[in-house]
């Protein structure tokens, strides 16, 4: 690459204005924190959820290199140009110790010249957003040398702060403020929590990303030739997602020739961060990798765009906010179906230490159902207490000697 075409690259970038009114993500005081030891930092996420501008607030707060390689002016370069990348950063800022760069699993052979910086005691922070070939090329040449921050969508905090609403902690309490808190809460279960989206409510916006996602992230990538398969079973997804799923059974649907090719569209589907799949807990290895699994979607305006039945107000929504919720607290996570199902068992270790349940309403349909699973969680994995989330119910119920505490999602969600 000439190296006056990547001078004017990098000057082109830098000089794109690092200021403006940001939501400060919650990840940043992790960001910061990992600021002050020596580990490379990798952030990945989904494409547009806030990588480049989480980036943007700490080059402001810590000034250093900066290039972002998801731009098509940089397609053709080479892990030999990183040192006359190096060299165009010193001539043009003189010495810096700190480097951002955006996208960067664009570049193949990469971390070779990360683990230099590195040795050279060089703080550096990479994004990316495709897990498989992030994970891989850390666990050759970085292993034991990165540390890893994964960005989600807005969580519904977040929401509420982009929203400009703000709150004290004792004040949800407040008839007033809970109405409010609600009535962004049911707009949330909608919309869900991308940036771009929520600021500008263009539908367009939602539908350009997913096909970015789609041709970009997986068929291009993957070298996908059936299509048609692979949107059918994102389509399937969208209109299933929380509930489980049989590779066999969309295999038939598909017409694909193994359950093997629809295990592995539904991993590039989570490389991309598009979904996400939970396994049935199970103490058998075995039985765990050959059960059903859940799937739940990235955000819920994927679920609003793609599904092909009014979702808004249903139980699917508000489990999904849950699930992503968890996921955010970086929480082990697996289904329970025995005789009777609970939505979410959490483990630490090797230990299930909480069993969760959710649906939007407990009425005389469901409530003997959505209890007797959570018992049955419970019994089985012998905890005293557990919990059932819904979009407003609130009460406490002792039963077989264990505690089942029913509680707002809204007021789940502002507490942790």
């Amino acid at each position: 690459m000439d190296k006056n075409e990547l001078r004017k690259i990098v000057s082109d970038q830098n000089n794109i204005s690092i200021e403006g009114n940001f939501i400060e993500r919650e990840i940043f005081t992790k960001a910061e924190e990992y600021m002050k030891n020596n580990f490379v930092i990798v952030l990945t996420g989904l494409r547009r959820t806030g990588k480049s501008t989480l980036l943007k607030q700490l080059r402001k707060k810590y000034p250093g290199y900066y290039l972002n390689f998801d731009d098509d002016r940089l397609i053709n370069f080479k892990v030999q140009e990183f040192q006359d990348l190096y060299e165009v950063f010193i001539e043009l800022f003189g010495e810096k110790n700190i480097f951002y760069f955006d996208e960067i699993q664009n570049v193949s052979g990469w971390e070779r010249f990360v683990r230099r910086l590195h040795d050279e005691n060089k703080k550096v922070f990479v994004t990316g957003s495709n897990a498989n070939t992030l994970s891989r090329e850390l666990g050759t040449h970085l292993t034991g040398r990165h540390l890893n921050l994964n960005l989600f969508p807005f969580s519904f905090r977040e929401y509420l702060s982009l929203k400009n609403f703000k709150f004290e902690k004792n004040e949800i309490y407040l008839t007033e403020k809970k109405v409010q808190i609600k009535k962004y809460l049911s707009e949330y279960l909608k919309d869900g929590g991308l940036p771009e989206y929520l600021i500008s409510k263009n539908n367009e916006y939602v539908k350009t990303l997913y096909e970015n996602i789609l041709y970009r992230d997986i068929i291009t990538k993957y070298k996908i030739g059936n299509e048609k398969s692979l949107k059918e079973i994102i389509y399937f997804i969208a209109n299933n997602f929380s509930k489980e799923i049989s590779f066999n059974s969309l295999k038939k649907m598909t017409g694909l020739g193994s359950p093997t090719t629809v295990k592995d569209y539904l991993e590039f589907m989570e490389n991309c961060y598009l979904i996400f799949l939970v396994e049935k807990q199970d103490y058998s290895f075995k039985k765990r990798i050959y059960a059903n699994k859940k799937v739940y979607l990235i955000d819920n305006a994927f679920a609003t765009y793609l599904n092909s039945k009014n979702t808004e107000g249903f139980g699917e929504l508000l489990e999904n906010v849950v699930f992503l919720e968890l996921k955010r607290m970086k929480k082990e996570i697996f289904y329970f179906h025995d005789k009777k199902e609970c939505d979410f068992v959490i483990k630490e270790n090797t230990k299930i230490i909480q069993a969760i349940q959710v649906c939007y309403e407990l009425n005389k349909n469901n409530k003997e159902r959505e209890i007797n699973g959570l018992l049955e969680a419970m019994k089985e994995f012998k905890l005293t207490q557990g919990t059932i989330l819904t979009y407003e119910h609130e009460e406490e119920l002792t039963l077989d000697g264990k505690k089942i505490i029913i509680k707002p999602v809204w007021k789940w969600l502002l507490e942790q």
